[in-house]
C-alpha cells in the first residue's frame, strides 16, 4: 500500500482542519442539531429580491464581460467602491493599494506567503481568528499570543513580548488584530489603543495586519460610529495592512472581500494571487458593485444590526435563566459571538460531546489561542439560528454543562 505521507511537504505535515469546519461535519449529521458553531449570517436577512433584480439585469448577454475572466486585482468599480467605504470610515486609500480577494480568508493566506518566512514572528491577540492561525501557520510562521484587556490588546504585554522576542534574536514580522467585535471574544478595542498601536509599529518597525469584517454590524450600545475607527485610519507611516469583507453584511456565497496595502507590498499580492486564482470571480464582484451602487449596502445594514442584536440579546437572556450560575461571559457591543467562560474548573472540550448528544454545538474556545490555553471557553454564535432556536439550544447546552459538572472530579481542597 502506497505511503503517501512521504510525498507530502513539510507545509502540508502543519496543516489543521479548522475547529469551526469539524462541527459542521457534525451538524450535517441530525436535522435537529442546533448550531452556536460557524459564524454563518442570517440566511433570513439576505436581499433575495434585490439580488434577483440585479442578476436578471447583468445576464441579458449584452455585455460580455460579465462572465468573462477579469484583472486579477478586481473589478475596477468594485475596487473604486472599496476606496468610497474606507473613506467613510476614515481611510485613505487609492486603487494602487486595494485587490479584491475571494473572501478576507484569501487576503490572510496572501500576507502570509507574500510575508512571513518559516520561524518568523506573528503576533496574535490571545485568543485570535482560527482562520488567520491556519492561514500563518501554514506558511511556518512562529505564532506568540499577547493577552487582551476588556478594551483590546494589552499595549504593556505586547511590547514586553516583543522584546524578550528580540533578545532571543527571533525577528518579529507582524501583529494581527480584530479590533472590532473581535472573532472570537467580541471585544472592541478602545479608541485611544488604535494609534497607539500605529505608533509602535513604527518604533519597533513591524507591520500590522488589521482584519475589520464586523466593523459594520455594531449596536446601539457603542455611543457613536467613532468608537469602530479603524486602526487603518490613524496610519501615517504605512504600517497597516487592511482588510474587509461584504461578507457579513450582503452574502457570504459571493465571497468578495478587499485588502488594502502599502502600493509595494499590494504589487507582490497581486503577484501571490495570479498564481492562486488568476482572478476573483468576476460575476460576483458585478453584483456585489452594482448592490453598493444601488444603495442596498447602506440602506441593508441598520436592519442587520437591529437584527442581530435581538438574538445577542436573546442569547444572553437565555444564560442568564439556564446557566447562570455556571459560565461567565463578555457581552459583545457588536458582531456575531458570545464569548462564554466555565465555571468550576470545567473544560469545553469534555462538555462537546455532553452537549453534541443533547443537539447543540459549538467551537472550543482552545482553539482560537496560539498557546494551548483556552480549555474552559466556548464560542457561541448567535448569528445565524433564529430566536426560538437560540432559547432552545442554550437550555440543551446548559443541560450539558450541569451534566459535565456532576461527572466532573472536584477541584483539589488547598491545604491550610
Amino acid at each position: 500500500m502506497t505511503n503517501y505521507e512521504q510525498f507530502l511537504s513539510h507545509a502540508a505535515g502543519l496543516m489543521k482542519e479548522s475547529a469551526i469546519r469539524q462541527m459542521g461535519s457534525v451538524l450535517s449529521q441530525s436535522k435537529d442539531m442546533i448550531s452556536f458553531a460557524p459564524g454563518y449570517p442570517a440566511e433570513d436577512q439576505f436581499p433575495w429580491i434585490d439580488f434577483t433584480d440585479i442578476c436578471r439585469e447583468l445576464l441579458t448577454g449584452t455585455d460580455g464581460s460579465v462572465l468573462q475572466y477579469g484583472p486579477t486585482r478586481g473589478f475596477r468599480p468594485l475596487r473604486e467602491t472599496t476606496i468610497d467605504l474606507m473613506k467613510a470610515r476614515g481611510i485613505t486609500s487609492t486603487l494602487e493599494n486595494v485587490l479584491i480577494t475571494t473572501g478576507s480568508q484569501q487576503g490572510l493566506d496572501l500576507v502570509g506567503r507574500v510575508l512571513i518566512d518559516p520561524g518568523d514572528v506573528v503576533l496574535m491577540e490571545l485568543p485570535s481568528y482560527t482562520g488567520a492561525i491556519s492561514a500563518f501557520r501554514n506558511v511556518g510562521a512562529a505564532m506568540v499570543g499577547v493577552r487582551q484587556h476588556e478594551d483590546g490588546i494589552d499595549l504593556d504585554h505586547l511590547d514586553d513580548t516583543y522584546l524578550q522576542l528580540v533578545k532571543q534574536g527571533r525577528r518579529v514580522k507582524m501583529l494581527y488584530v480584530v479590533p472590532n467585535f473581535q472573532n472570537p471574544t467580541g471585544l472592541l478595542m478602545g479608541l485611544s489603543k488604535r494609534p497607539a498601536i500605529v505608533d509602535w509599529a513604527e518604533r519597533r518597525d513591524v507591520l500590522i495586519v488589521e482584519d475589520d469584517p464586523y466593523r459594520d454590524l455594531y449596536f446601539p450600545d457603542v455611543s457613536s460610529e467613532a468608537e469602530t475607527r479603524p486602526i487603518a485610519a490613524d496610519d501615517r507611516y504605512g504600517r497597516v495592512i487592511y482588510l474587509s469583507s461584504f461578507s457579513k453584511t450582503l452574502a457570504p456565497a459571493f465571497r468578495v472581500a478587499w485588502i488594502s496595502a502599502p502600493p509595494a507590498i499590494a504589487a507582490k499580492l497581486e503577484v501571490a494571487k495570479q498564481a492562486g486564482d488568476l482572478c476573483t470571480g468576476g460575476f460576483d464582484q458585478r453584483v456585489v458593485a452594482e448592490a453598493c451602487r444601488r444603495g442596498l449596502l447602506e440602506r441593508h445594514i441598520p436592519e442587520l444590526r437591529a437584527h442581530y442584536q435581538q438574538k445577542r440579546d436573546t442569547m444572553v437572556r437565555a444564560i442568564g435563566q439556564h446557566m447562570a450560575d455556571q459560565v461567565t461571559w463578555t457581552l459583545p457591543r457588536g458582531g456575531f459571538f458570545l464569548w462564554v467562560a466555565l465555571s468550576h474548573q470545567l473544560r469545553s472540550r469534555d462538555v462537546m460531546p455532553l452537549a453534541q448528544a443533547r443537539g447543540v454545538i459549538y467551537v472550543d474556545g482552545s482553539a482560537f489561542f496560539v498557546d494551548g490555553t483556552g480549555t474552559e471557553f466556548m464560542r457561541l454564535s448567535f448569528s445565524a439560528p433564529s430566536p426560538s432556536r437560540i432559547e432552545e439550544g442554550v437550555r440543551r447546552l446548559a443541560a450539558a454543562v450541569t451534566a459535565a459538572a456532576a461527572i466532573s472530579p472536584a477541584p483539589p481542597v488547598a491545604t491550610p
